[in-house]
């Protein structure tokens, strides 16, 4: 269950950085920045995007900007992976979750 984001990953000009558009607004009109070592303890969608991508290890930093997520990679790390990552973050039922019946709500 759940829906998927649609994401299209975008090189930058930039080496070592990468673009994900995507279907979504993470943050409305603010812009967010996390960099590795930032303890990110919120719930926002933009929080925990950041959170996934920043635990993946191959990224130093994220900016996210309504729809857009730009992706600082670590040193000697590539993108992949990055984009299930976006994509999948509204996907609750993955392999080997237990879906939730009438029955165990009690």
């Amino acid at each position: 269950m759940g829906e998927p984001v649609s994401v299209i990953e975008k090189p930058s000009d930039r080496h070592g950085f990468v673009r994900f558009e995507t279907n979504r607004s993470f943050t409305g009109m603010g812009h967010e920045r996390y960099e590795r070592g930032d303890e990110v303890l919120g719930d926002r969608p933009s929080d925990v995007v950041a959170r996934l991508l920043l635990d993946s290890g191959q990224v130093d930093a994220v900016h996210v900007y309504a729809q857009t997520i730009s992706v600082q990679l670590a040193s000697g790390a590539d993108s992949g992976g990055l984009k299930e990552i976006i994509e999948n973050l509204y996907i609750h039922y993955k392999p080997g979750v237990e879906i939730p019946t009438e029955a165990s709500f009690g």
